[in-house]
């Protein structure tokens, strides 16, 4: 068999890959050994900063099918004509912990989709749940701070989690969904997606409407036990990523059933809760779920660097017929994701295979930067106006218009009820829902120092239902006296 033979990254010819040049055979070694500098200093910046919050993830490829025309709704080109498919790509991640944390560990699932459409790239991004901890982007930073490792110990640390979630009543929706079964997922392909926020439809004829995202696995909702989650975590620490690779170079595609919510302009604007408030659900009762599609994953990344830890998600992407909402947290994502990636990747990120669209041609003034690897535009002109035949504005981009009004402020929330909803959840859930629900919020919050802090996070379960609270105390107060 003829082997290939091994090159420098400028292509020339590696001479020897097992030994350095030395000044004879005890050194020392010589700087103009270019190749042992170039494969040291390339080794030295094989990892690019991980991501803030979701470093460790996992990512495939597919397609996603039309099985239900929407134009009535929204122009947008991937949801005209049934039968239309587009490929798409995923990635799944957890949000606390950093690259190579176990999978299994108890977090919220981001639940990241692109559609590379004929308009260009589409991501909704998501969790597999439909809120959020927080309603207002400036409390980010402290919640995820409150989430990582402690200062001075460098250790996660319960008595930091629970001390935010006390002082911050607009989480206590998500506590109870991270804090039950649905905490700790069986599998990637096993868990919905959502894409948390209300996003605006136009459709051709400018009527808008206010839409909510929901994929629901067709592989069934299907969780871990918090024995077999802790039992994973010690045994492969990657076990979300394993199941959706192997499950999918088996045949057994992930797939998930995309419906969404439709909500008409001005009853979205009057309903009964803030529909734009991310900590907060709107009643399927009240809005019936309408299947869109199918989106199936059906091939693994080529290279895992290349098509997953490279890719650059932002709600931001988003094509004609879609447009933001007044989501406070979501207007903060539209800035916050994409400047990750210029951090993370580089000003030139959108220039990476995975996140360059498929079959749309790219005109911009945008020139030079980091690792330009393009043309970079040539001898094409680099300004706007100008009489030179230049790319023009596309007036398919333009935004449906909308008033706007009020006085400048830091207001409050709009709809500061954060217990009702949290309550309707819990009285949902089966007995045993309810008892691992409240066993795992006794371990965790029972641990920490703060009796005060404890007194708080009780109240907050006890206004959304006496029950909850009833149970959690009395749990902890059973841990206690075992202490």
């Amino acid at each position: 068999m003829v082997k290939t033979k091994i090159t420098t990254k400028g292509g020339q010819p590696f001479a020897n890959n097992e030994h350095s040049l030395s000044a004879g055979a005890r050194g020392p070694l010589l700087l103009q050994d270019y190749q042992l500098v170039e494969k040291l200093a390339h080794f030295n910046r094989e990892r690019i900063p991980e991501r803030v919050v979701h470093a460790n993830g996992s990512g495939a490829k597919g397609y996603f099918e039309l099985t239900n025309d929407m134009s009535a709704y929204t122009k947008a080109d991937l949801f005209q004509g049934v039968g239309k498919k587009t490929e798409v790509f995923a990635r799944f991640s957890q949000v606390a912990g950093e690259q190579g944390y176990p999978d299994t560990i108890r977090d919220v699932h981001g639940f990241a989709t692109r559609f590379y459409t004929k308009d260009g790239l589409y991501d909704i991004v998501g969790n597999n749940t439909p809120v959020f901890f927080l309603n207002d982007p400036l409390k980010f930073p402290d919640f995820i701070h409150s989430q990582k490792r402690e200062p001075q110990t460098g250790l996660r640390d319960a008595n930091m989690q629970w001390d935010y979630f006390a002082h911050a009543p607009e989480s206590l929706h998500q506590v109870t969904i991270l804090f039950s079964d649905r905490g700790l997922p069986y599998g990637y392909g096993y868990m919905h997606g959502y894409g948390s926020h209300t996003f605006k439809w136009v459709n051709a004829k400018g009527e808008q409407f206010w839409v909510k995202y929901h994929f629901r696995t067709d592989h069934g909702v299907k969780n871990l036990t918090p024995t077999d989650a802790e039992t994973l975590a010690s045994v492969n620490t990657n076990w979300y990523r394993q199941e959706m690779f192997d499950a999918i170079e088996e045949g057994d595609f992930p797939s998930w059933t995309l419906k969404v919510q439709i909500i008409p302009y001005e009853e979205g604007l009057n309903y009964k809760y803030d529909i734009f408030d991310v900590t907060k659900v709107v009643s399927q009762k009240d809005y019936p779920l309408i299947e869109v599609g199918k989106f199936v994953l059906d091939r693994n990344p080529d290279n895992f660097f290349k098509d997953v830890e490279e890719a650059a998600l932002a709600p931001s992407n988003l094509v004609p017929g879609i447009e933001a909402s007044m989501d406070k947290v979501l207007q903060g994502r539209l800035f916050a994701y994409s400047d990750a990636q210029r951090y993370r990747l580089g000003a030139n990120y959108q220039d990476i295979d995975v996140n360059q669209p498929h079959g749309v041609e790219i005109h911009s003034y945008e020139r030079d930067g980091h690792m330009t690897t393009t043309e970079n535009g040539g001898g094409d002109v680099n300004y706007e106006p100008n009489g030179q035949g230049g790319p023009v504005s596309d007036e398919r981009g333009t935004i449906a218009e909308y008033p706007v009004t009020g006085e400048v402020a830091n207001h409050l929330a709009y709809d500061p009820d954060y217990h009702s909803q949290p309550g309707d959840l819990y009285r949902l859930m089966t007995e045993a829902q309810k008892e691992i629900l409240t066993d795992e919020i006794a371990k965790s919050l029972g641990s920490i120092e703060s009796e005060e802090n404890q007194r708080l996070e009780i109240e907050q379960f006890t206004k959304a239902d006496p029950d909850y609270g009833q149970r959690v105390q009395k749990k902890i107060a059973e841990i206690k006296e075992r202490k």
